[in-house]
Order: C-alpha cells, then structure tokens, then sequence
C-alpha cells in the first residue's frame, strides 16, 4: 500500500492518477471476436466457450427445466435473502416514477414529457469466481418497473456448462424473458447483431472484465447504447477521529476482494485512526478466501492523512470515487459539499456491503471518475423520454410571431413560412 502524510495540493495529481490498461491489444481481439460472432452466430459461441470458459454448451438458451432444477439447488435461507434485496430495490426504484406534467408556456401552448420503455434490454452478469446474482436484481428489477417488454441476460456458464443456481433463480423472481450460456466480449458482440438464438437488444447494460468494458464500448458503433463507460470498481473512505478502524478496514477490503484492479483510497484527519486501519487492514486480510485479490489490490491502494475534512473531500471530488463512505461525525454538514461520488455511504454503520446488496439503492455505478458526469443505474436509465406539445390556433396566433422572427434570422424561410401559411 502507498502511504502518504500530509501531501501537499501540488502532488495531488499523480495520487489522483488510475492504473492505465493497455487498449491496444485489448481493441484487436474485440474487433475479431465481433467479426466472428456477426459471421457465425450460435456456431461461435459455441466455439468461445470452449476456449474461454472450458465448456461444452451444445445449446446456448438456459432451458425452463434448468431453471426448475437451480431453484432447488437454493437453500431457503438464501431465497428470503434474495427476496428481501428485491423488495428493497423494487420500493426505492418505484418511487423514481413521475407523474406526468403538462405545461402551458404561453396561452394555448401546451408541453409535456411521457416516458417510454426501452423495449428489448441485455445485462451482462459476470460468473466465474464471482457470479454476482446480486446484479441480476439491480438490473431487472428497475428494467420490469420501467416496462422493457424484454429482458435477454447473458452469463458464462462453468465448466460443465451450467450457469450459477442463484444466477438462474434472480433471474426467474425478477422476470427476465431469456437467459444464455455466454459470457465475455463474445456475449456483448451477440445482444448487439444477435444470433440465431440470442435477439439483438437495444441497450445493454452490467459490469464485468475490461474485455467486456471494451467490447460494450465497441457495441455503440452498431447503434446500441449502454448503460455508462466503467473501469475497475473502488472505494474512498474518508474518516475522521470518531471513526472506527477496523470497521474503515473492512470497508476497503471489501472492495479490494473484487479484482487485482480494485481501487482502494482511504483518507483521515486523525493520526491515530490512520495508523490502526493501515494494522486493521493487514490483520482482517489475512482471514479472507479472496485475500490474493485483495492483496494485490492493496498493493495500488492509497492511504493519505489530510488537514481538514475540507480538504479529504476536495481530494474525493477530483478523484471521484464508484463509492463514497463518510465516516465521520456531523455527516449531514458536509453532503453538500459532495459533488462527484456515484453512491455515498454516512457514518459508521452505513457499509458499503448495504448498497452492493440489499438497502435498495442501485449498485451499478460510474467508475474511472465518470461519476464527475455520469450517473448509478435507476429507472431512467431503462427510459426515453419524448417530449410532446400542442398549440391551439389562439396558441399559435401568440406564438407565431416569436418563430417567425427567429427563422428569418436564421435564414430559414420554409420554417417561417410553416407558421405564417396558418396565420394567414
């Protein structure tokens, strides 16, 4: 780990700096795995998960019997936590629907704004060491809020070709309409053109490696959008003296288990808290499954001792941190003064654990300082919005004028003539 006491605002911009991934290599082998997946469909994926993922999957679609099957593969225990997770999610994204408001801005004109589904969406779910079923809630729960008429998911299958029970199971309880044996930049490049089996879908949203991350970015040049531009995950814990260290230790290292790339900064006013979360990190990692991850994340991470609570989150807004935890006294004073976080987390019980899981908020977030013009997951995201107005004649007789004056100045003269024809 860095340590860093007192650093003056001049070298803040190489401890701002994130690890740079090589894009050369990485945009080659997007491109042909693109290519190959336009080509040849179903036949490639196929073919890449034998070389990917060590699977043979003579059929891609998850079947209803493989469903069933991982259903009662789950312990109940977990079922009701999953259950719960979905509840809280599905009440906090609810309540981000508005009510539509119709606006007259000038007499007889008349605007408003209706929201219209995306109608076919794509998540991605990472598998391999860590299938996370729980994106599967945060994805689909505000996709069927939102009215998307269908949900694909695409996931790597194991070895033996199956996918992740809890996986299977998320999907079921939040209503996806397909799922599919694929994973990586191939399972990307099939929702974009589609397959034999998998349709082409309009968005596609979800994390995963940086061949997924590059391969989405990849996706927009064929017209399909995506949820937001991502980096590896991270988290900046800013503490001061009524913080509690081990608790600020196992913030970090819960994000630092999820890749060797994680990125980890924690920054405090006091002395004494910086020193025994630096022992409390090294103590906690020694116990945890994942500790080579984490370890390796650690060797990147940032541990700086500031001034002022002032100056930690002036640090925290340039860097602009995937998560945000305040751990901190007073923490309503200083909300406002945060401007670029994705998820922020207050004081000290407020783990960042909650908002990857089950509080409700959505854990599928800006990373790589994209939280200074991006914003988390919501049922927005799952939307357009179209706008619509009417103009009575009286309307336009107020109106018409105004138009007619500013096409003229713009040399505009058919779109005058469009408002003065009914005038007249």
């Amino acid at each position: 780990m860095k340590i860093y006491r007192y650093p003056t605002k001049d070298t803040w911009k190489d401890l701002l700096k994130r690890p740079v991934l090589e894009q050369k290599e990485i945009s080659g082998l997007i491109t042909e795995i693109f290519t190959e997946i336009e080509k040849n469909g179903d036949e490639a994926l196929i073919e890449f998960n034998k070389k990917f993922d060590k699977a043979e999957t003579p059929s891609i679609q998850v079947s209803d019997v493989e469903i069933q099957e991982a259903e009662n593969q789950i312990q109940d225990e977990l079922k009701q936590a999953i259950q719960q997770a979905k509840e809280n999610i599905s009440i906090f994204h609810a309540s981000q629907k508005q009510e539509i408001q119709k606006i007259e801005t000038t007499k007889g004109v008349v605007c408003w704004r209706e929201n219209r589904a995306v109608e076919r969406v794509g998540i991605y779910i990472p598998g391999g060491t860590a299938p996370l079923f729980s994106t599967v809630l945060m994805l689909a729960v505000p996709a069927n809020l939102a009215g998307c008429k269908e949900i694909i998911l695409c996931t790597p299958p194991d070895k033996n070709g199956n996918v992740n029970p809890a996986i299977l199971y998320a999907a079921k309880l939040c209503g996806v309409s397909k799922i599919f044996k694929t994973g990586g930049a191939q399972a990307v490049a099939a929702m974009t053109f589609g397959t034999e089996t998998i349709p082409a879908v309009n968005k596609i949203f979800g994390p995963g490696n940086q061949f997924v991350v590059a391969a989405k970015e990849y996706a927009q040049r064929y017209g399909v959008a995506i949820d937001m531009p991502a980096g590896p995950s991270e988290v900046l814990v800013i503490a001061d003296e009524q913080a509690i260290p081990e608790f600020c230790a196992a913030d970090l290292l819960s994000q630092a288990e999820h890749g060797s790339d994680s990125q980890v900064v924690f920054i405090t006013t006091n002395l004494k808290v910086f020193e025994e979360t630096i022992e409390a990190v090294g103590q906690q990692v020694k116990d945890l499954p994942r500790n080579e991850f984490a370890s390796q994340a650690l060797k990147n991470s940032s541990f700086i001792l500031v001034n002022s609570l002032d100056e930690a989150l002036e640090f925290s807004n340039l860097y602009a941190p995937e998560h945000l935890i305040l751990a901190i006294n007073d923490f309503e004073k200083y909300i406002p003064e945060v401007q670029n976080a994705g998820s922020v987390f207050l004081g000290n019980y407020s783990c960042e654990s909650a908002g990857d899981y089950a509080s409700g908020t959505n854990h599928t977030l800006p990373t790589n300082a994209y939280a200074k013009n991006y914003s988390g997951v919501s049922l927005d995201s799952f939307v357009k919005k179209i706008t619509f107005q009417y103009l009575s004649k009286e309307g336009l007789q107020n109106l018409g004028k105004t138009i007619e004056l500013m096409a003229e100045a713009e040399g505009l003269f058919a779109h005058k003539n469009a408002v003065s024809i009914r005038l007249k």
